[in-house]
């Protein structure tokens, strides 16, 4: 399985870790203990011979449904600049391929990750905010798919295609 390419917004994230990390006071020391008052309940435990959850398996054919999406407008993208020669007909074209591409299915399974996310993993609420707590430092939301996703990943630059 080969990894997806890194997005802008993955992209500042890392820059802002890295700045972070490189003022940090803990940079190079070990990290402190910090022992948490945690047990096991019995039912985590017959939960898990069902095998993975709900969300985790929703969670994974979403992840598989965007790489088939990745596979198919990577494709579509250099084909479209080996046969469109003008850049300003490919940027066209290429805008016009974006707006009629169909995420239903993707989107679908997005729009029932973000409903029902929080319910079947437990989710903690944050009592600060009244909202639930953030996932790895980020919001548990994913956002839909659309013609802006697209172009993010794969812009109307004909010889960024050609490169590719």
């Amino acid at each position: 399985m080969e990894a997806r390419p890194e997005t802008p917004r993955e992209r500042r994230e890392r820059e802002a870790l890295d700045a972070d990390l490189a003022t940090s006071p803990m940079r190079g020391a070990p990290l402190p203990s910090r022992p948490r008052n945690f047990r096991p309940d019995p039912g985590s435990a017959v939960r898990a011979l069902d095998g993975p959850t709900i969300w985790m398996r929703r969670l994974r054919e979403i992840e598989d449904e965007i790489d088939k999406h990745e596979r198919r407008l990577g494709e579509a993208w250099r084909a479209l600049a080996e046969e469109v020669v003008d850049s300003a007909e490919f940027a066209a074209a290429w805008h016009e391929l974006a707006s009629s591409w169909r995420f239903e299915r993707v989107n679908e399974l997005i729009e029932r990750h973000n409903a029902n996310f929080p319910v079947e993993s437990r989710l903690a609420m944050d009592p600060r905010t009244r909202d639930f707590v953030r996932v790895n430092g980020r919001s548990y939301e994913r956002e839909l798919l659309d013609e802006r996703w697209i172009l993010e990943r794969y812009p109307p630059d004909r010889n960024a295609a050609r490169r590719s």
